[in-house]
């Protein structure tokens, strides 16, 4: 796992410092090498840093050319099936210097130009300088389990493995884009190609991009995306057993795959039904496992190393306990700092502390993410279909109306306000968004001094799938966003913090398009079950004493943590200083509901973040 940054341009480039100093910003990604090129005309500049995961010896530097010294690459990520499509380059002559999964990369280019992103198994992020055809390649993996930053402006592009690489570019504004922080105010996070910096913006999961240097142009495509469902009634489908079969193999050869490195490699076993899935499959192809569990003692419920030591022992793995230390408030300008744009989820904090202990032991890990989006794991799901089902009777008029009462009447954090605000959403053809932070109104008077205008509610009906399933519009919604946005930003840079690279096998494209292509709504959830064909596999590879019911979110008690204390000292001067940007009335009104009992600790968190992160960057309005 790596960091990149780098430069195109129509003109020649004379201020270079930069792209040292915005390399150095990504040491905590590669700490073990670091390496910078410059073309000769001065035009493209490549910058990277290195963890050394896949052939160890310097031969792995990078940036990397190939021979003629036509293409040069900066790689951030894994190809997991680098060994085959080595063995298919070397059929077409290619000849090979190392052995690491880089220098496959830009033969695939060679060989097949942009279609080389076809023949990718893994996650990624990378750029390819081709001198002949003077363009810049760059591309994104199918999931988005890589980032990738970007600003094009006045036939320049900038791009960057993390913004602040970017920010070390003298020339270029700290301007918030007002539409943006709309978006995060009510999502958590800013979605698809968004950036909460004007002029920037990300190059979205399952993406490319190709600059040319003679025009200064860009084009930006995507490659690939979610298969359609083959829809047929519960009756006609695939036999259920055909199709336990081909997930429980899909699975093992995604982990089987997933395994292969020169370093030592462990799997985050939390004691959940993904992650156990992930070790049986593991034990399967390797003689000597490695797991982890991590406790949090003191927070109860939190603590599952009691599931996950059930699973180690019927398995057999090298088993270890790794205790997780209080949660100090001072962690909160660390990672604000840390995820470039502010996103919303307290639990980039037990993240982080896991991703610090796994680190002292391996330098890959395997994780379970994912397997709630692809098959059904989410409460929400039930809640949506029982909406779908009980409510549908009730009419529109009566529906909305008992929405807006909600909103007008019960405050902010009152449980099932949310809920009761969904009631207006056509459930048939449209979806809610289930992790509302803020609704249009308290946003208005959250920056009423900078009349924000509310975008974000546009923005999620856009991105909402065209799909007549309410299942399948939902997960894909998830898969899409709150997976691509949320869930695997805080992974990339709680882990990539402590120089850590995690896997998801669950991500293999090949899981994803049986999960998305092949699995019928029926299998994933219903008004009162989820992630059932997952749990039946589980049912059949786990020990009979899992408790398959089990679902226990990553968490901390944040709400506890704010009663009083650290936390609470650091919420109260972050909101309540004179240059906080939100109005002073509606914090207050968040704090005492929270002391009433209210659900508002993320929403707190949500308004922290930001302020840290602004003014971490010297972020201007």
């Amino acid at each position: 796992m790596c960091g990149l940054v780098g430069i195109a341009s129509i003109a020649s480039q004379n201020s270079r410092a930069w792209l040292s100093l915005g390399s150095n910003e990504l040491i905590h990604r590669g700490p073990d090498d670091q390496g910078e090129w410059w073309s000769e005309d001065g035009r493209v500049g490549l910058g990277h840093r290195r963890l050394s995961v896949l052939d160890l010896s310097n031969l792995g530097h990078q940036p990397m050319h190939n021979v003629e010294r036509t293409l040069s690459i900066v790689f951030n990520g894994e190809i997991y099936n680098f060994r085959e499509l080595r063995a298919e380059l070397e059929e077409k002559s290619y000849k090979f210097i190392t052995s690491s999964d880089t220098e496959v990369l830009l033969a695939a280019y060679s060989e097949w130009g942009k279609d080389c992103l076809s023949h990718f198994n893994g996650m990624f992020a990378f750029a390819i300088y081709d001198a002949r055809k003077q363009v810049l390649f760059l591309a994104r993996d199918r999931a988005g389990e890589k980032p990738l930053f970007y600003n094009h402006s006045q036939g320049v592009l900038y791009f960057a493995s993390e913004l602040k690489a970017l920010l070390s570019v003298p020339t270029l504004g700290r301007k918030i884009d007002l539409e943006s922080l709309d978006c995060y105010l009510a999502m958590g996070y800013v979605p698809g190609d968004r950036c909460m910096l004007q002029g920037f913006n990300k190059l979205p999961p399952a993406h490319a991009m190709q600059f040319e240097l003679q025009t200064g142009k860009t084009k930006i495509w995507r490659y690939w995306q979610l298969p359609q469902l083959y829809e047929v009634a519960p009756e006609e489908s695939e036999d259920e057993v055909v199709l336990l079969d081909e997930l429980e193999a899909l699975l093992e050869q995604a982990v089987q795959r997933q395994l292969v490195a020169d370093v030592p490699v462990g799997v985050l076993l939390s004691g959940g039904v993904d992650s156990s899935l992930i070790t049986a499959m593991a034990v399967r192809n390797s003689s000597s496992v490695q797991t982890f569990s991590i406790g949090f003692p003191g927070h109860g419920k939190m603590d599952e190393t009691e599931h996950a030591r059930l699973i180690a022992k019927h398995f057999g793995t090298k088993h270890t306990e790794l205790m997780a230390e209080s949660a100090s408030a001072g962690l909160v300008p660390m990672l604000a700092k840390q995820f470039d744009e502010p996103m919303v989820d307290s639990s980039m904090i037990p993240t982080f502390l896991v991703s610090q202990l796994v680190r002292q032991h391996c330098t890959v890990a395997l994780g379970g993410d994912g397997g709630d989006e692809l098959f059904g794991g989410y409460e929400h799901y039930s809640r949506l279909l029982w909406m779908q089902k009980k409510l549908g009777f009730i009419p529109p008029q009566l529906r909305s109306a008992a929405a807006f009462t909600a909103e007008k009447f019960l405050p902010i954090g009152v449980k099932g306000r949310n809920w009761l605000q969904f009631l207006k959403v056509d459930l048939d053809n449209n979806l809610p968004l289930i992790s509302t932070r803020f609704d249009p109104s308290t946003r208005r008077r959250l920056l009423k001094q900078y009349n924000i205008y509310n975008i974000a509610e546009t923005v999620v009906k856009n991105r909402v799938p065209k799909h007549l399933d309410l299942l399948q519009r939902s997960t894909r919604m998830d898969f899409e966003n709150y997976l691509a946005e949320d869930l695997l930003v805080k992974i990339d840079r709680a882990s990539m913090l402590n120089s850590l690279e995690m896997r998801a096998p669950f991500l293999d494209h090949h899981l994803i398009e049986f999960a998305f292509g092949k699995v019928p709504s029926h299998l994933k959830a219903n008004d009162h079950k989820k992630k059932i064909l997952l749990k039946r596999l589980a049912a059949r590879v786990l020990p009979p004493a899992f408790d398959l019911q089990r679902k226990q979110g990553f968490s901390i008690p944040l709400a506890e943590w704010l009663k009083g204390g650290e936390f609470r000292e650091l919420f109260n001067d972050i909101l309540r200083d004179p240059h906080c940007s939100f109005d002073i009335r509606i914090i207050d009104s968040l704090l005492r509901g929270q002391d009433r009992g209210r659900n508002n600790s993320e929403r707190l968190f949500t308004l922290v973040l930001f302020e840290l992160w602004r003014k971490e960057y010297g972020v201007t309005f």
